[in-house]
């Protein structure tokens, strides 16, 4: 019955924000009360909703303040210099912007912070996109794509997992997929390249001519009276130690944003009318997804709560017949796209993977094999509906999540499928274990 209620609520809520008949917001909210209703968990529906809003709390708080954080930056003109020179170099043509977005992504997504990748890719690109006429699917596509391989990264959160769950070193894991890595990269790029084509042939050879463009005049705010270029040295230093404390880990990100935030207003706007104006023009956008994340935590709170997240995993489980024991690393790379994308990261890799390891260990698959197949799917996992900073790229994009998903999706099955192969191929873990 739970098994049911899990899969028919997951399917439920994909089909009503694919289809839009609901935005995701209510959608997060009303069918998994609906659903837990209907399976008589009434009398707990209050702490469980509780419990998923208290865990995604930090997360919703981070968030708000990183938003306001580079919000402030891309009002104070920091983005400005960097948006200009890449213009320039790109020339306006379709084809050196798509690739440029994906090497961008590629590089700022290195410190594992999809929010703050997200956040300054999106500032960097989008003026670009706009003024050139291309698809911000595109962009935000690619995007996700780069942050899904580099996710793979010991500090970008599923390896470690795998590594805490199946009690072995991170680095045995990442080191050896750095090439099947290279390979989703390698994937991204030719994407990247395909679109890139596609919009030089339809945009047409106008938009080829980048010397006619006064890039000097080009801004990335779009507040003239907030811009501060005398303070851009500041702010640069303050955005740099910022990131360096972030992937240092010296405080919590909640914290680490809170901080930054303050300081960079107390400096760039001393008055406190002008302090409010930036709050205020900016609400919208942190009230948008703050809202989502506080949403999402009911929905996930329900699901763990009510044990649908475990019954789901037990019953997929019980599906695998004996002769498919030999290719279960295999499986487990398969399945590490539908399992990360219907629940989070933390039920597939502390609930389902131990079980699969545990069984592969009997056919001669190892633990450390099983971990580097599970973070395969990782592409695939950035955009399920539960992952939170995923509607923070819709909305800095200005581009609808059901849009995004069926645009991208495709793409990340791909991505998936190069590192799964090279991984074979190189020998990372095996097609078949002959024990």
């Amino acid at each position: 019955m739970l098994t049911f209620l899990g899969f028919a609520m997951v399917i439920t809520f994909m089909f009503l924000i694919m289809t839009k008949r609901l935005s995701a917001l209510i959608a997060l909210i009303i069918i998994p009360i609906l659903f837990a209703l209907f399976g008589g968990f009434a009398p707990k529906i209050g702490p469980m909703m509780l419990e998923g809003i208290t865990k995604l709390a930090p997360t919703g708080v981070m968030l708000m303040f990183a938003i306001l954080y580079f919000a402030l930056m891309i009002d104070s003109g920091l983005f400005d210099p960097a948006v200009r020179k890449i213009l320039k170099l790109v020339k306006g043509d379709p084809l050196k912007v798509s690739v440029g977005t994906a090497v961008l992504a590629l590089v700022v997504s290195l410190d594992g912070d999809g929010a703050t990748t997200y956040m300054i890719c999106v500032a960097a690109m989008l003026p670009l996109y706009s003024r050139i006429g291309m698809s911000p699917r595109i962009m935000a596509g690619l995007i996700i794509l780069a942050g899904g391989v580099m996710n793979m990264t010991p500090w970008g959160g599923p390896t470690a997992r795998a590594a805490s769950a199946l009690h072995v070193d991170p680095s045995d894991i990442f080191v050896p997929m750095i090439p099947a890595m290279a390979a989703g990269v390698l994937a991204i790029l030719v994407i990247a390249y395909f679109y890139g084509k596609r919009e030089r042939a339809r945009l047409g050879e106008l938009h080829l001519v980048g010397d006619e463009i006064d890039h000097s005049e080009i801004s990335v705010s779009q507040f003239p009276d907030a811009r501060r270029p005398k303070l851009i040295w500041f702010n640069g230093a303050l955005t740099l130690g910022l990131m360096c404390t972030l992937i240092a880990g010296l405080l919590p990100l909640p914290v680490l944003f809170m901080v930054a935030f303050s300081i960079a207003m107390i400096v760039n706007y001393p008055c406190l009318q002008q302090q409010k104006d930036r709050v205020a023009a900016h609400a919208g956008s942190v009230l948008a997804v703050v809202g989502l994340i506080f949403a999402a935590g009911i929905f996930t709170g329900i699901l763990t709560g009510t044990g649908m997240v475990d019954a789901m995993s037990k019953s997929l489980l019980a599906v695998i017949p004996d002769f498919l024991g030999p290719y279960l690393a295999v499986i487990t790379a398969l399945v590490s796209m539908p399992f990360t994308f219907f629940m989070s990261n933390d039920a597939f890799y502390y609930g389902v993977l131990p079980v699969l390891a545990e069984a592969a260990s009997h056919y001669g698959i190892t633990a450390v094999e099983m971990a580097r197949a599970s973070i395969v799917g990782q592409p695939v996992h950035l955009l399920s509906p539960l992952v939170p900073s995923t509607y923070l790229l819709v909305a800095l994009a200005g581009i609808d999540f059901g849009d995004h998903q069926r645009f991208t999706l495709k793409w990340a099955v791909l991505v998936c499928m190069c590192i799964l192969v090279a991984a074979l191929l190189m020998g990372i873990f095996p097609l078949f274990s002959t024990l």
